[in-house]
């Protein structure tokens, strides 16, 4: 088998005003998304998600333009089932031969940003396309399924105090009879304007939800060091699950004072790149949770060594996964076959490349999310909507 060519689209949709929201990153108008086709000589072809951003409005021209200009001429005519020997090909590019000679990494200036975030979506597509060569869900080629269903949190929550319990409630029983989310995850941070306020509205969730819920907290890394730990302080009493991403990503050393200080587990991950980011973080004791994002960490090869390293220093693993079935498919089957995988994040904000990108629907009941057992990702491609919504890039 021969990749015959590889092409990357943007696609854009322009959220509705009555469905879009506010946050650190300003009002949210348009949810974008980098597909990734890798087509064959034996008519097969797979598809993955690239990302241009953690959150969902993206300019994904420049990871269009790497994947199509850059990583394409690096693969075309080579076997897609080398996916090791591909995935070092694009980290390491014109050196790619030393790296796999030496047995150490020759990389790319480009180590970090675009082009691993376009190396992530190849990646995905090449593993989707693996899955279908053999006829298999893509977990069982890491290893088979070491559980049947994985535990799935709500995540949204961007309501004042006086609303957010309520906002809450309904985001955790969005799947009627198929029963609610026992687990759900808010926004805090330098939206709020004061820490006091981030306090107030994680205390007013808290109170609304029950003792049964479990709760968790996201400062998008806007908080400095100081202020994280007060904010840990003033929520002691609500038993949050998580405090995620309290300061900088690249604060390394301030998150882990604030991890110190307090005994609320700390996450953090979903911008970090490649293995070598995360093992900065696990060596400075930083984090308790590791969030990889399968569209920018590197792709599904890259998550499996970022678990690997997480799991010999008795860390847990909860992807990140705001984005569209397709990535949401790619955490899911990683989470299949990896114990320390502990659960999914299930965007609750409007998201069409979640729900209507794709035919296949994904079984979610009582918080815990069936592991699909079609081939490769599992997720067709909606081709009408792929043309309707795609963004012209280039002349």
């Amino acid at each position: 088998m021969k990749i015959t060519d590889i092409t990357a689209t943007w696609l854009r949709y322009n959220i509705p005003p009555a469905k879009q929201h506010v946050s650190d990153f300003g009002r949210l108008q348009t949810f974008d998304m980098t597909l990734v086709r890798v087509e064959t000589d034996e008519g097969l072809t797979g598809f993955g998600e690239a990302k241009g951003a953690v959150g969902s409005a993206a300019i994904c021209s420049s990871i269009v333009s790497c994947i199509n200009e850059e990583l394409r001429p690096l693969l075309v005519g080579e076997d897609p089932r080398n996916i090791t020997k591909l995935w070092e090909r694009m980290y390491n590019g014109s050196r790619s031969h030393y790296a796999i000679e030496h047995g150490r990494s020759f990389p790319e200036l480009g180590r970090r940003g675009v082009r691993i975030s376009a190396l992530s979506g190849v990646d995905m597509a090449l593993w989707d396309l693996l899955g279908k060569s053999l006829n298999v869900p893509v977990y069982q080629l890491l290893g088979g399924k070491c559980r049947e269903t994985i535990p799935a949190y709500a995540s949204g929550g961007w309501a004042d105090a006086s609303g957010i319990g309520e906002q809450l409630k309904q985001t955790i029983a969005a799947f009627g009879e198929r029963g609610h989310f026992n687990a759900v995850k808010m926004r805090i941070g330098s939206m709020d304007g004061t820490v006091e306020n981030s306090i107030a509205r994680v205390r007013a969730a808290r109170e609304a939800l029950g003792p049964d819920v479990k709760l968790m907290a996201d400062a998008h890394g806007t908080w400095n060091e100081r202020e994280a730990r007060r904010f840990c302080r003033g929520v002691a009493g609500c038993n949050l699950a998580w405090f995620e991403e309290p300061v900088n990503p690249d604060s390394v050393t301030a998150m882990a004072e604030v991890r110190a200080a307090t005994d609320i587990p700390i996450s953090a991950g979903e911008s970090l790149f490649t293995r070598f980011e995360f093992r900065e973080l696990i060596e400075s004791r930083a984090a308790d949770i590791l969030q990889p994002d399968p569209g920018i960490a590197g792709g599904i090869t890259e998550v499996v060594r970022i678990a690997a390293l997480a799991s010999a220093h008795q860390l847990t693993l909860a992807p990140h996964l705001w984005g569209s079935a397709l990535l949401f498919s790619a955490g899911l089957q990683i989470a299949a076959a990896t114990p320390n995988v502990v659960t999914l994040e299930y965007s609750m904000c409007f998201n069409p490349f979640l729900r209507e990108f794709s035919p296949d629907q994904f079984t979610i009941k009582n918080s815990e999310v069936g592991i699909p057992e079609k081939p490769g990702l599992g997720v067709a491609v909606n081709e009408d909507f792929v043309r309707q919504y795609s963004v012209k890039v280039g002349p």
